[in-house]
């Protein structure tokens, strides 16, 4: 099943998954809603025609669009960095003169003293996601997206366009296994234990006191038979969730986690990754800018060790481990 590898990092990400006009909400991890969204745009494909599947209403038959093709996509993501929640706030409508103030569902302006509306927006801050995207169902479709987002024709985004994407972002184009190749691409964190000045640098010896790393994955199909092999699953509290619609159907663990810091904030899991736990309304039917429909679909979720020579830092340090796994080095030619 080839498909292509890309990371979602930079300074800030938003992935709304219930958002009203004053309150923008982020869940804890790329939306198929938002990826889509970003596919699309590096394909070109305009806010009008956002649309999943076009109705023949004399025939009624089903055509099939160019955005419709987006959604045979499928998305594992591999949560390097959970980031810190960040809630700002905007106002829109503010100083206008009276006849380019707010507009009401009336059809009329908002009056003297009512003309200014603050909204409330979550985002991501320092958040580094691995995701392995395939298309099981649309062959040389997963390689057509990968050509687009490596020369996009609009900008890319992490949600909203305010969030523009780190340099490192389309990883390998071509894979004959992307998601289990999850379980070998370097991590964007640091290797647990005490912080040491040596983490960072190329040339420093890390700190090797932990043999294994919590690493949390996403996905919107039931994880593969095969995927946790060798590695033991790890759970969080039931506690916690993605969203205020996610019911856990796991049973908890006994005890929580050792400290706040090793808790994952807004993780279901699932300790085999076969069955949903959560479920979100971000399947995209309509992405039109003042038209946007989703359905809702099942997620899943597991908390897995990986191990903790994948940590490569940050910096320089994570680039040149990255750049060793991209590009490992060929054994010398002995001459005759």
């Amino acid at each position: 099943m080839n498909g292509f590898l890309m990371q979602l990092g930079g300074p800030l990400q938003s992935w709304g998954e219930h958002s009203a006009f004053t309150d923008r909400d982020t869940v804890s991890h790329p939306t198929r809603s938002g990826l889509i969204g970003m596919i699309a745009s590096a394909f070109g494909i305009p806010r009008d025609q956002a649309v999943a599947d076009v109705t023949d209403v004399e025939g009624g038959a089903v055509s099939p669009t160019a955005f419709g093709r987006l959604t045979h996509l499928r998305f594992t993501v591999r949560c390097d960095r959970p980031g810190t929640r960040l809630r700002d706030f905007h106002t829109v409508g503010g100083g206008y003169p009276a006849h380019r103030t707010v507009p009401t569902a009336k059809g009329g302006r908002r009056g003297a003293g009512m003309t200014t509306i603050v909204s409330h927006r979550g985002y991501l801050s320092d958040a580094v996601f691995t995701v392995a995207v395939t298309a099981p169902d649309a062959p040389g479709l997963a390689a057509e997206c990968a050509e687009a987002l490596a020369a996009p024709r609009w900008p890319l985004h992490l949600g909203r366009r305010s969030c523009p994407p780190g340099a490192l972002f389309l990883l390998r184009a071509d894979v004959p296994d992307p998601v289990g190749e999850l379980r070998a691409v370097p991590l964007a964190r640091p290797r647990p234990g005490p912080v040491r000045p040596v983490d960072d640098d190329p040339g420093g010896t890390p700190d090797s006191s932990a043999a294994t790393v919590t690493v949390r994955f996403t996905a919107d199909t039931p994880f593969p038979d095969g995927f946790l092999a060798g590695f033991p699953a790890d759970s969080p509290p039931a506690s916690l969730r993605d969203s205020p619609s996610a019911s856990l159907r796991e049973s908890p663990p006994e005890s929580p986690p050792e400290s706040p810091r090793d808790a994952l904030p807004d993780a279901p899991s699932s300790t085999s990754g076969r069955s949903s736990v959560s479920t979100l309304n971000d399947e995209p039917v309509r992405l039109k800018s003042r038209d946007r429909v989703y359905r809702s679909r099942p997620a899943y979720a597991t908390n897995c060790r990986l191990p903790a020579d994948l940590c490569a830092g940050h910096g320089l340090a994570y680039i040149d481990a990255l750049d060793a796994y991209l590009h490992p080095s060929q054994p010398e030619r002995s001459v005759p």
